[in-house]
């Protein structure tokens, strides 16, 4: 009887450990461009689950931030969704306790695109973030595309480079101490994320960075592609090009005074939709 009762207590353990560990909503990550309404329509599906579904739009990382909040809320609306609102705040507004209440019932958040560093600016470090981050961690979906997939990670590219060069050699070089990057909102802390990768040939930049950042992997999702990680922390690729990682924890990394640098040893694994990578284990998931 003994052996019974140990043995069912085990099996519930084993069905509840799941609920126990993996209590973090999901990221949707998108690299820029097109939007496909497939795409979208499984961010709204997300979203529904948690709460009342309520989506909230960030758009200041926009220049013209009026204008793509109704677009963006609009978009939304148009292939599904129930209750969709866009705020546009400054860093006083994010800095009032009392207006974290907007984020009240929220099923997903989403971040538009333009400059990274403007919403990082209005939000980082403020009882809104620290919100947003709590609300990951309750289920919610926070997602974003090109600088609001950017704002994703501990570690953030700006799209600066320290060397002063003319524009059209811009990100020629792979060396050190190079890229210019700032912390993010961190909902991601294993990677550094780049977007409109393979389009705008991002690779030179992000092997700078894995260089200096060895124990963390390089994710790059070229446009009309995103990842979705999981509270389990694998993502799976959708959309419609590919999704690049760099792994060089297991490289010799040789830097030289010069800054420029040998890395032996970086793996690179170059996903399609459907694809699925273990952030954790670092590898492909069969």
């Amino acid at each position: 009887m003994k052996k019974t009762l140990k043995a069912a207590f085990v099996i519930i353990l084993l069905l509840l450990f799941p609920l126990i560990s993996y209590s973090q909503g999901y990221l949707f990550i998108i690299g820029g461009g097109n939007r496909s309404p497939e795409m979208m329509k499984k961010f709204i599906e997300l979203a529904e689950k948690v709460k009342s579904g309520k989506i909230i739009i960030f758009p200041m990382a926009s220049s013209v931030p009026n204008e793509v909040g109704p677009e963006q809320a609009q978009e939304f609306r148009d292939i599904g969704a129930q209750s969709v609102e866009y705020h546009i705040l400054t860093r006083e507004q994010a800095l009032k306790e009392e207006n974290t209440s907007l984020l009240n019932d929220v099923g997903g958040v989403f971040f538009s695109g333009g400059d990274q560093s403007r919403l990082t600016d209005v939000l980082r470090d403020t009882p809104i973030h620290k919100k947003l981050l709590e609300l990951y961690k309750e289920g919610v979906v926070i997602g974003g595309t090109s600088a609001g997939a950017a704002v994703m990670s501990e570690i953030m590219i700006t799209g600066d480079e320290k060397r002063k060069e003319e524009e059209e050699t811009s990100f020629s070089t792979i060396e050190t101490d190079n890229i210019v990057n700032i912390p993010g909102f961190g909902f991601i802390k294993s990677a550094i994320i780049d977007q409109h990768f393979i389009a705008r040939k991002r690779h030179n930049r992000l092997l700078c960075l894995m260089s200096e950042h060895p124990r963390l992997l390089g994710i790059g999702i070229d446009e009309s592609t995103a990842i979705i990680v999981d509270p389990a922390e694998t993502f799976e690729v959708i959309g419609q090009s590919n999704v690049i990682v760099y792994d060089a924890s297991k490289a010799k990394i040789d830097i030289l005074p010069s800054r420029i640098l040998s890395v032996h040893g970086m793996a690179m694994h170059i996903l399609k939709s459907g694809d699925r990578f273990d952030l954790k284990k670092h590898k492909v998931m069969k």
